[in-house]
């Protein structure tokens, strides 16, 4: 069994993701097999933990997956690697108003698993103060270990000798101290950091990040506090995975429809299908010989007019659609309405395949998990049953057209949030991002 660790914070925004990355590009130019897998449901930073490592990355949720699908994608990225990263979500103990254990927080998995938690402290407003926040994360939860802290974001030296010397007295090793470096920080817009296909000079980055770790972290210290994973269930099966839409899935992928989770696609994969990667952005239809059509979340809102103008992929959907299922997440459930309003107010007409309307003019943020009882037979399973996954989106629908419900939705603490999402004939689609199956 691998070894891992975790990179935690008491808060968002505190340098997470630049300090996984800087940690993970360090151990890969020592010659370290790493793996990486962020918590929660996030697209973006897998995106870059692949990058960096040079292998695929996964999600893991203990809100969304049942303990089977965690233990499967856990164990399997530890397995192929040296030491297996696990980037945290919000704060280490954020999450859903769930059962200890199952509430989506990054605690949840350091218990799980038993994997020591390095805790990155954004110090850029404090000074001794970060030794009692310190001190607070230590004693919290017997369950979940605090190996160590990073001090990112520090000053100047004086100021770093003030925090290092209160956290002295803690009793946690310090394993590294970053400055404030403007040239270090990551690019965002909505819905979190700028995506890595489309960074200017990614490979720069990461050579930079790699010689800041070197100069600023103790590596070996991080290393030596990796353990071995506890994993829970040694038969996991296909519990909780997705299956394919189809035996041949078209998938949509490029800059407006990247948000697809790496699981998904390989649980597709494992079940027997085959990913037909094609361009809406380049004007592609989706291929002739797909049994199914799925276009994931991205940001369409940002090529709304180029979207507008794809005509052959626009043709070429609505004449897969007669004969095959379409179905679409979030920003590939806007694409498939009657129109769409960008940022500035003005109207793109969209596929036509579903009757709504969506706007991004006035943003407007929906999210937190959702659990979906599927109201038809349909991409997603059967008629009846369960999908666990979540919304993260600023864009609302202007008129929702005449089109039946996709799904009975309910949130995290199981209220209900009523019918939502569309469907006619062979096409669906819905905001939610579908993350696994069953009773989770």
């Amino acid at each position: 069994m691998g070894r891992g660790l975790i990179i935690a914070a008491p808060q968002s925004r505190a340098g997470k993701t630049t300090i996984t990355l800087a940690l993970v590009a360090a151990l890969r130019r020592r010659g370290v097999k790493v793996s990486a897998a962020k918590a929660g449901p996030d697209y973006i930073d897998p995106a870059f933990h692949a990058a960096v490592s040079e292998s695929a990355a996964v999600n893991l949720d203990s809100w969304a997956m049942p303990t089977a699908l965690l233990d499967s994608l856990a164990k399997n990225a530890a397995d192929s690697a040296d030491i297996f990263v696990i980037e945290g979500v919000m704060g280490l103990f954020d999450g859903a108003a769930a059962s200890a254990g199952q509430r989506g927080a990054t605690a949840d998995l350091a218990a799980h698993f038993d994997l020591p938690v390095v805790l990155v402290l954004d110090v850029a407003h404090q000074a001794q103060s970060a030794a009692a926040i310190a001190r607070g994360f230590a004693l919290h939860d017997p369950a979940v270990k605090i190996a160590g802290v990073i001090l990112n974001r520090t000053a100047s030296e004086r100021h770093r000798s003030l925090v290092a010397d209160a956290i002295g007295g803690v009793g946690l090793p310090i394993f590294g101290v970053l400055p404030r470096d403007a040239a270090l920080s990551l690019p965002e817009r909505h819905l979190g950091l700028v995506q890595a296909a489309e960074h200017a000079d990614l490979a720069a980055l990461i050579e930079r990040l790699a010689t800041t770790a070197e100069r600023s972290l103790d590596l070996d210290a991080i290393v030596a506090a990796a353990t071995p994973l506890t994993i829970h269930t040694p038969r996991h099966g296909q519990a909780g995975f997705l299956p394919p839409p189809g035996q041949r899935v078209a998938l949509a992928q490029d800059r407006a429809f990247s948000f697809v989770y790496p699981h998904v696609v390989e649980a597709w994969r494992s079940a027997g299908g085959e990913i037909l990667p094609f361009s809406p952005l380049a004007d592609e239809a989706p291929p002739e010989h797909a049994d199914s059509c799925w276009l994931p979340g991205g940001y369409p809102e940002l090529h709304a007019s180029a979207l507008a103008a794809a005509s052959n992929f626009a043709k070429g959907v609505r004449r897969f659609a007669q004969t095959r299922p379409v179905h679409g997440e979030c920003g590939g459930y806007m694409v498939l309405g009657q129109s769409m309003e960008d940022s500035d107010g003005r109207t793109h007409a969209m596929t036509g395949l579903l009757g709504h309307t969506s706007s991004f003019a006035k943003r407007k943020l929906h999210l937190g998990y959702r659990a979906a009882r599927l109201l038809a037979d349909g991409a997603l399973g059967p008629q009846g049953a369960l999908v666990r996954g979540h919304e993260f989106h600023y864009a609302s629908l202007i008129a929702a057209g005449d089109d039946a419900p996709f799904a009975e939705l309910s949130d995290s603490e199981g209220r209900v949030l009523g019918k939502s999402g569309s469907r006619r004939g062979r096409v669906s689609g819905t905001f939610f991002h579908a993350i696994a199956s069953g009773e989770a």
